[in-house]
């Protein structure tokens, strides 16, 4: 699609991940102690247990991130992903670039023999909710949240 790739995080992309993200959460909430955790040390929060980050890019610009972090506890038989930091930069929307890395972290979490993927959102965040919607995810009742901004939480089982 229009030459975009889906790839994965390399350090070499940090500021990608967080400058896009930093833009959305900051366009309509603040940011978070837990969001600055994540952006500032992926290594450290997202990535351990099989965790990944995807990216979307074109040419040599990232336009976009979403990342799946293992929830599941360590002794637990299967992984249990947060599809989560789901972002595209504002000049990119609109292009399907948000459905590209949700389909793609989707794949990614087939291929780890996951059976449900979830996540946490707002209802302000309109767009999102509907592709989420879309690919097959429901609204289940929320739990507690490291996020004051979460009013919702969804989840596909695959």
């Amino acid at each position: 699609m229009n030459g975009i790739q889906i790839i994965y995080y390399t350090p070499t992309y940090q500021a990608d991940f967080k400058r896009i993200n930093l833009e959305w959460i900051s366009d309509s909430f603040s940011v978070e102690p837990h969001d600055l955790e994540q952006l500032d040390y992926p290594e450290d929060h997202i990535l351990p247990r099989g965790g990944t980050i995807l990216l979307a890019l074109r040419d040599t610009e990232i336009l976009g991130t979403v990342a799946m972090i293992n929830t599941a506890k360590p002794d637990a038989p299967e992984p249990d992903f947060e599809l989560a930091k789901m972002a595209v930069a504002k000049e990119a929307r609109g292009l399907g670039i948000g459905r590209l890395l949700c389909e793609a972290a989707i794949d990614f979490a087939r291929h780890t023999g996951t059976r449900r993927v979830w996540l946490e959102s707002n209802r302000k965040a309109v767009a999102a909710i509907q592709l989420y919607l879309s690919v097959g995810f429901v609204e289940v009742p929320l739990t507690p949240s490291p996020y004051a901004r979460a009013d919702i939480r969804m989840e596909l089982h695959i």
